[in-house]
């Protein structure tokens, strides 16, 4: 997901570069968007792992 926000930067910034505003606008939308649903899915997979703690080895 965040190689998908990244993707959508990029575009925005070389729209903005050849003056095309409003996919511009659209693909910085779509980027921010992407980027706090990963920044969100980040801090929650942090937080369960550490609610779980360690997992024990398994059985050899």
């Amino acid at each position: 997901m965040l190689g998908w926000a990244l993707t959508f930067l990029i575009i925005a910034i070389i729209a903005g570069i050849f003056g095309f505003g409003g996919i511009a606008a659209a693909s910085v939308g779509i980027a921010k968007l992407l980027f706090f649903v990963f920044l969100v899915l980040f801090i929650l997979a942090a937080f369960f792992h550490v609610i779980r703690g360690k997992t024990p080895p398994p059985p050899a």
